[in-house]
């Protein structure tokens, strides 16, 4: 089994990279022969979408559409197709996922999906037909878990790119709220189960 888990925050070593890190442990203990690649996206050149059409347009039958633009990419897509399941980790920045990890989301849109005709025309569906996986993990510094479902858009985001680019079931995420008041620690072994959940 391939994990590939993307590292999505500005800050190294802090709250996301942490759990990510923890959720690559639990993945571990759970797979030991599990091969693991962690992306963090702060290390690659990724340049904004160009809404130029090129991947969308191309042949559907490919695996992997066509993207004009040329950087770290086109080195990242492959690595998705191949994984069989999926760790994202990501700040949420005014309810949703901070500009990093979307632009990194709307990279792998129309490259890794095909339009399609369900529910409705033009849709994206994933170009791929092998089952994946995929959980993520999302931090906010000042909202409680209590209030997450007022202001988190980031966990549909996710999820439903994982399902209509990567083919990837949803098995879960964990919302580590209110971080500058409560700190990280409770959220450690919660991380750990989650990559565990991931792989069985």
């Amino acid at each position: 089994m391939r994990v590939i888990a993307i590292m999505g925050s500005y800050r190294k070593g802090q709250t996301i990279d942490t759990l990510v890190d923890r959720a690559i442990e639990g993945v571990r203990g759970a797979r030991p022969d599990a091969q693991i690649d962690k992306i963090v996206l702060t290390d690659r050149h990724i340049e904004y979408c160009r809404n130029c059409g090129a991947c969308r347009r191309d042949d559907p039958e490919k695996s992997i559409a066509r993207c004009v633009v040329d950087d770290d990419m086109q080195q990242i897509l492959p690595a998705l197709c191949e994984a069989d399941a999926y760790i994202f980790g990501a700040p949420i920045f005014e309810g949703t996922v901070n500009a990093l990890t979307k632009t990194f989301l709307e990279r792998i849109c129309w490259t890794l999906a095909r339009a399609g005709r369900w529910p409705i025309k033009g849709c994206p569906e994933p170009r791929r037909s092998e089952k994946k996986r995929a959980v993520a993990i999302l931090s906010t510094g000042i909202i409680v878990p209590f209030f997450r479902r007022f202001c988190d858009d980031a966990t549909s985001l996710l999820r439903n790119t994982a399902g209509d680019s990567l083919n990837a079931r949803w098995v879960g995420s964990l919302y580590a709220g209110g971080i500058e008041k409560v700190g990280i620690e409770r959220y450690l072994s919660r991380a750990e189960r989650l990559g565990e959940r991931l792989v069985r």
